[in-house]
């Protein structure tokens, strides 16, 4: 028997079976403890919202008094504004007269004509009573009513008094009472002055309440609602609606709440009428031109009626909402008791249909539950195995039925040790099966076991740990797996335990993909992997790294020898042609070897210097093997510093272009020059293209360097004479970007050079690695109008089938064959065909490399078009080509 410890379930197990006592309360208890909280949370609920309501409904009423007094602010404010006009004017015509003296003033304006000018003054004003002019002793002399005026004296009055005594007073507003009737009116007097401060006299109107108290009426607050103006010193000037035995009373006294009206600008309150004794809503806001204070209130009965019939429909509702709990409350109840037995019966039948077998134990180790899945499991017999066994003796049937082995006692101690945690353990059965046991303690005590079948999961995850560790294709170790290898040896190397890594990887591998298709390579994989397993040892390790690469981890040897025998053998092994699709197919690799400690005491170290030597391996052709060495680190560190110095270059300016003279080898004039890019380096000084051009292509950087030299030498090319043309060469690599043709596009129409004048030169290069793709960049730039040509024909992987897919314009003939050109047994005959091979196509040549007179006349008799080289001019920069260009004899 084996066991594995398993991780604690996530929460231990509450009693979900009704056998186990005091597992669970009965449901019907929190059934009645929820019906009751709900009730609770009805009545406390409606009583909230019911009290809710009542505050919104106060809140609601005093913000309806709010806008009332507001609206009839606003109004009086407009009014009186008014009223005061006419007085205003009628005193400053009665003022510009400048009286000094009351008798003064009293025989000049108790006249006709006064009478007729103040009586036109009121004329363009809707008034609502007439302008009277009282002289200093308090008599009526002029009127705006009549003419001539009634004997009326006013000096017993007390607003008279006031402004006579006061001479800071200018106005007052009072209620008095009629001479003759008990009807009162509100007066408004202003006092007139002389120019002294002189008391002349005063100009009053009067105005009776029933007047304003016709406006409040219009306000519509509803029942209980009252609207009265007050004189900010508390006294009633009109109400509605109307109480004549009020109008004149002082209500600027009792609690501070109550004399705030009259104190604040404006106010919103609760206050108990100090005139009927009611609570009520009270809302004032104080006149902006007179001191008059606009108050409404409403009694608090008449503002709570709506919710006092609100208040009823919630609390219906309500009490209608708990009889239906508790009548459902019982429904259920009664329903439950029913439903019980067959909860029973369904939790029955989901237990002994679970995948796992089940059983519940006691604190007594005496079995509560068993499921059938249990008993089918180990065969078990259902009338030993049912409540009320004994843990012991379940597992004496077991052992009796032959799938239990071991020392019951121990197992059963074991067990019920354990019984206060929750632990898991995989156990293997006689008959091969592994069964994953979880025990889950449960709150009364005792424990829960569940008992399941995981031999298909074990198995699949075992599976899908291979796959992540081992290459499906060739079932090699992968990656993953190799690094975890290289660590246990790097530790092993302290202990004195070298060991060596061997990158390999397959040459054309690419090829046979391509020609042959994916299922031939796969079979060239595995028979690689097959091969290189056949060369190494048990203790060794082989891994496919992905694509086309291997690696071999050796063990325990460090010995140049026998690792240089163990490539050797590899080589060997690897090159016996595979048979795939009746062809026999060539193996060939490239070996890197790296050694440990000798190469590096890092995975990383010695995987990367594994990986420079297995392409220095390529880069001396392939098929072979080469060790790291530390050259090879510094070729890759001088190989970066290029590149980061390429980049600086192109920031900084660093680059120049040479121009190359073509000379027409006819008249022997310049016809063309050849761009070529050179760069001075800060501190290395001149650097041969055939040095960092390389590194630029391989990086990318290519195509920003190329669109730089098009768009510089387009725009100098711009100013040179019409005839004379301009060649550019452009790298394989920027054909990948398939917008060269935009870039050229915009390099001519930025500097302005004709098409016809460019021409762009490629190597064979361009057509070998993508034929189609780089026939349609070439037929777009021949669209633009620039001219192509073919560099170095006849150097590389020459085929006459580039010359009959696309017209070339021309080609130029490498300086291979020129240099030999004049010997006995020299290149003139290759020349003279590539020459009769272009003017039969109806292209022109370009001999390149020119250096003597001899080559230069043989070029001329067998028909080439130009010729570039020394003998005319080496490369020039652009300030030392216009020279060249007026030069018509070739330099002998």
């Amino acid at each position: 028997m084996t066991t594995t410890d398993g991780e604690p379930t996530r929460r231990a197990l509450h009693g979900p079976y009704p056998y186990a006592d005091g597992l669970r309360r009965s449901p019907l208890t929190w059934l009645i403890v929820a019906g009751l909280v709900l009730m609770t949370a009805i009545a406390v609920g409606t009583g909230l919202a019911v009290e809710r309501f009542r505050q919104d409904a106060i809140a609601e009423g005093s913000k309806g008094l709010e806008s009332a007094v507001l609206l009839l602010q606003r109004h009086f404010d407009r009014q009186f504004e008014d009223f005061s006009v006419l007085q205003n004017s009628i005193i400053a015509e009665l003022e510009s007269h400048g009286i000094e003296s009351p008798d003064a003033f009293r025989s000049e304006m108790a006249t006709l004509a006064v009478h007729e000018v103040i009586r036109a003054q009121s004329s363009g004003w809707a008034d609502v009573a007439g302008a009277n002019v009282f002289d200093a002793d308090g008599v009526l002399i002029n009127s705006t009513q009549r003419w001539p005026v009634a004997d009326v004296r006013i000096a017993d009055r007390d607003y008279f008094k006031r402004l006579k005594n006061d001479p800071a007073l200018a106005e007052e507003v009072e209620v008095v009472a009629g001479r003759f009737s008990p009807a009162k009116a509100i007066v408004f007097a202003r006092r007139v002055s002389g120019p002294h401060g002189e008391f002349l006299g005063l100009v009053a109107r009067a105005i009776p309440p029933e007047l304003l108290e016709s406006f409040f009426a219009s306000a519509g607050l509803g029942a209980e609602a009252a609207v009265a103006m007050h004189h900010e010193n508390g006294q009633l000037l009109a109400r509605y609606p109307h109480a004549e035995a009020l109008i004149g009373l002082n209500f600027r006294k009792g609690p501070s709440g109550q004399k705030s009206v009259f104190d604040e600008p404006y106010v919103t309150t609760r206050l108990t009428s100090p005139m009927d004794g009611k609570d009520r809503l009270v809302a004032s806001r104080r006149l902006t031109t007179e001191p008059l204070v606009i108050v409404a209130t409403r009694s608090l009965d008449a503002t709570l009626a709506t919710w006092r019939s609100q208040t009823k429909f919630f609390v219906a509702v309500a009490a209608v909402s708990i009889l239906l709990i508790v009548i459902t409350l019982y429904l259920i109840f009664r329903q439950m008791t029913r439903r019980l037995s067959v909860e029973k019966q369904r939790l029955d039948s989901a237990i002994n249909n679970m995948t796992q077998g089940l059983l519940l134990f006691d604190a007594n180790e005496r079995l509560i539950v068993c499921n059938r899945g249990y008993i089918d499991m180990y065969g078990l017999s259902p009338d030993v195995v049912k409540p009320g066994c004994k843990f012991r003796d379940l597992l004496l049937h077991r052992q009796e039925t032959g799938s239990f082995t071991g020392d019951i006692d121990a197992y059963c101690d074991a067990v019920i040790e354990n019984t206060h945690r929750s632990h898991c353990s995989i156990v293997e059965t006689s008959d091969g099966r592994l069964v994953e046991i979880r025990n889950v303690p449960v709150a009364s005590g005792g424990w829960l076991a569940t008992h399941e079948d995981v031999t298909e999961r074990i198995k699949a995850e075992e599976r899908i740990a291979h796959l992540a560790h081992y290459d499906a294709l060739t079932d090699l170790p992968n990656r993953v797996l190799m690094r975890g290898h290289l660590q246990r040896r790097v530790a092993e190397l302290a202990d004195g335990k070298p060991f060596s890594i061997f990158y390999i990887d397959v040459d054309e591998f690419k090829t046979v993909n391509d020609t042959l298709g994916h299922e031939a390579g796969d079979e060239l994989l595995r028979q690689v992997a097959a091969r290189l397993r056949s060369c190494v040892g048990a203790h060794d390790l082989v891994a496919r790294l992905g694509g086309d690469e291997f690696a071999i981890i050796k063990a325990g040897t460090r010995e140049r020898d026998a690792l240089t025998a163990l490539a050797d053998e590899i080589m060997l092994k690897l090159q016996a042609p595979v048979a795939c699709k009746g062809q026999e197919l060539p193996i060939d690799a490239s070996i890197g070897i790296a050694i440990a400690p000798d190469h590096g005491a890092s995975i990383e170290d010695l995987l990367k210097n594994a990986d420079l030597a297995m392409y220095a391996a390529k880069s001396d052709g392939r098929r072979t093997y080469r060790f790291f060495t530390p050259e090879l680190d510094a070729r890759l560190r001088t190989r970066r510093q290029m590149e980061l110095d390429l980049r600086e270059a192109l920031a900084r300016g660093h680059f120049d272009i040479h121009y190359q003279p073509l000379v027409d080898l006819v008249t022997d004039t310049v016809t063309g020059c050849e761009a070529l890019l050179r760069w001075r380096h800060p501190e290395r000084g001149m650097i041969s293209p055939a040095e960092f051009i390389p590194v630029a292509e391989e990086t990318g950087l290519i195509n920003e360097i190329g669109e730089w030299v098009l768009r510089r030498a387009c725009a100098e090319a711009a100013s040179w004479p019409a005839h004379v043309t301009l060649a550019v060469n452009v790298s394989p690599v920027q054909f990948k970007s398939k917008t060269l043709a935009l870039r050229v596009a915009t390099a001519l129409e930025s500097s302005g050079l004709a098409p016809n004048r460019l021409e762009i030169e490629v190597t064979e290069a361009v057509l070998i690695r993508d034929d189609d793709e780089a026939l349609t960049i070439l037929h777009q730039l021949r669209d633009l109008g620039v001219r192509i040509a073919l560099d170095d024909f006849g150097t590389g992987y020459s085929s006459l089938s580039y010359l009959r897919r696309f017209p070339f314009d021309k080609i130029k003939i490498d300086r291979s064959f020129v240099k030999d050109i004049s010997d006995a047994d020299g290149s003139s005959t290759i020349v003279q065909a590539v020459v009769t091979m272009a003017s039969a196509c109806q292209m022109s040549t370009t001999a390149e490399g020119v250096e003597t007179e001899a080559q230069r006349e043989i070029l001329r008799q067998l028909g080439c078009s130009q010729m570039q080289g020394f003998l005319f001019s080496p490369a020039v920069p652009a300030a030392k080509l216009q020279p060249l260009l007026e030069k018509t004899i070739v330099a002998a």
